[in-house]
């Protein structure tokens, strides 16, 4: 069984990363593929997501999932709060009974330097711009990574990263945890992110009070 990492966050919030080395047929024995999904490999990963539900929380109605206007999916009931990542071979989620929650699993790619602008305020890339050159890659995929959990957490709709989703300084270690704030007109709200580096990865998540 390829259980990458789990933590019981409390009672009734969970998560866990999966290694995916398994075939379709494992995953869908136990969750139904409720939509059409043309490539192999992101059907994999969408069904691993899914199987991950259960896993951490045996009675999980995956049946019961529907698809937002926003794309996220939801439990129409709120018996459970949600939220799936995945990237590569590896797949992420978060569950809880009575909090809100984001997660976000990245691989550290160059590839993020040339979308840096886009989600990050100039306070956050003068925060960035303080490391050496061969660190900011790794914390810009972990700035991501965070944000994409926030985002997450959210739930609701589009929200302009580098304005609404802000993150103070912190000092990076293998894990953490990030001081952030969720900045609109009906919703300003501090929120700690936690964050962990594994093998090549960004691991991120949040939770707070469900409103």
């Amino acid at each position: 069984m390829p259980l990458f990492y789990q933590q019981d966050i409390n009672g009734d919030t969970r998560l866990a990363v999966w290694k995916i080395a398994e075939n379709e047929d494992f995953f869908a024995a136990v969750v139904p593929l409720q939509r059409e999904i043309t490539h192999p490999h992101k059907r994999l990963q969408h069904l691993a997501g899914r199987y991950l539900l259960r896993f951490l929380f045996p009675d999980f109605p995956n049946e019961e999932i529907e698809i937002a206007d926003t794309r996220k999916p939801f439990l129409p009931d709120e018996r459970y709060h949600f939220s799936i990542s995945h990237c590569g071979n590896y797949a992420a989620a978060i569950v809880s009974g009575s909090y809100r929650v984001g997660i976000d699993i990245e691989i550290i790619t160059p590839r993020v330097e040339k979308i840096k602008h886009k989600f990050l305020h100039p306070d956050e890339l003068a925060f960035v711009h303080q490391r050496p050159g061969a660190e900011q890659i790794e914390l810009l995929t972990l700035l991501w990574s965070a944000k994409e959990a926030m985002f997450k957490w959210w739930g609701r709709g589009e929200v302009d990263f580098s304005e609404v989703l802000r993150i103070e300084p912190f000092r990076q270690h293998d894990q953490g945890l990030i001081s952030a704030r969720f900045r609109k007109p009906e919703l300003d709200q501090p929120l700690q992110l936690h964050y962990r580096m594994p093998e090549g990865m960004s691991l991120a998540w949040t939770f707070s009070e469900a409103t």
